[in-house]
């Protein structure tokens, strides 16, 4: 076995879970056989693949700043479900 009762048990608890035992035995033996199809994966030899950190090739988005006009106040807060003169208003959330 990959995994033991124990780290099933660890885990759950600092993740402050609270498992029965039929859940730690059946988290156990779910966890072991995920370990054991991930292993599967240290028998193939990858000497000459290259490294792949996305599945399609990935350029740049990035474009030049170009100073332009901004949005004028009262079109940027037209659709606000809740605003003033100057501001979108949100709720107070810290006490």
């Amino acid at each position: 076995m990959k995994i033991t009762k124990e780290e099933v048990e660890k885990v759950a608890a600092l993740a402050r879970l609270q498992l029965t035992e039929n859940e730690v035995e059946q988290m156990t033996r779910q966890l072991d056989t995920i370990l054991s199809y991930v292993a599967k994966l240290d028998e193939l030899n990858t000497d000459n693949i290259p490294v792949t950190t996305h599945t399609q090739p990935v350029t740049n988005a990035f474009r030049d700043d170009i100073v332009q006009e901004s949005l004028p106040k009262d079109k940027a807060l037209a659709n606000a479900p809740l605003a003033d003169e100057e501001a979108f208003t949100v709720p107070k959330i810290i006490t």
